[in-house]
């Protein structure tokens, strides 16, 4: 029945972000700035920065400290590879950051791109749907973020260095399922 719910929620998010929608598995990884030029790079970035958002979260959901700043060099350098793994480290110290989570689709729902000399600055807006599972239950989450990056040829990929969170709009954050193997509500155990 989850299984169920979960396609149908998908399904009418894919519907709803339409045209802007990029399911996340199909543009992962660098993207190669071998003949890209920052205008290129620029006007194609609506294509292309879906993919990168999808490393950073696939990274995130690495356990082990050197795969996630593996993955991370992937698609960030910099003080923007620095930050976005001392966040995630921290959060995994924390307590925060389940690793036990799967994300479905990273969707792009609007942003502007310009050229910066040798650089190109983006403000996106993008949303993330995806499980994040507990002991007794699990959460379909939608949450949206908006953050301004700078984005710049490193070692031969377009990679982000520069990245300040601007939104973090969690009031989509979906629902509750009881795991089957839970013990019944109000059990204690």
């Amino acid at each position: 029945m989850f299984r169920n719910i979960l396609a149908a929620a998908l399904a009418a998010a894919g519907i709803a972000i339409g045209a802007w929608s990029f399911i996340a598995p199909d543009r992962t990884g660098p993207v190669s700035a071998d003949g890209m030029s920052p205008q290129e790079f620029s006007r194609e970035s609506p294509l292309l920065l879906p993919g990168i958002l999808a490393t950073i979260y696939e990274a995130f959901s690495q356990t082990e400290e050197a795969e996630i700043y593996d993955r991370l060099a992937k698609v960030a350098a910099g003080p923007a590879l620095e930050q976005l793994y001392l966040e995630r480290v921290g959060a995994m110290a924390g307590g925060g950051l389940n690793p036990d989570q799967e994300i479905h689709e990273v969707s792009l729902l609007g942003m502007s791109a310009r050229r910066n000399g040798d650089l190109v600055d983006i403000t996106a807006r993008w949303r993330v749907l995806g499980v994040v599972g507990h002991a007794e239950h699990m959460h379909m989450r939608g949450n949206a973020y908006a953050a301004d990056l700078t984005m710049a040829a490193d070692q031969g990929a377009w990679k982000i260095t520069g990245f300040s969170l601007t939104e973090v709009d969690r009031s989509d954050a979906g629902t509750l399922e009881r795991n089957a193997d839970a013990p019944p509500a109000g059990d204690g155990s």
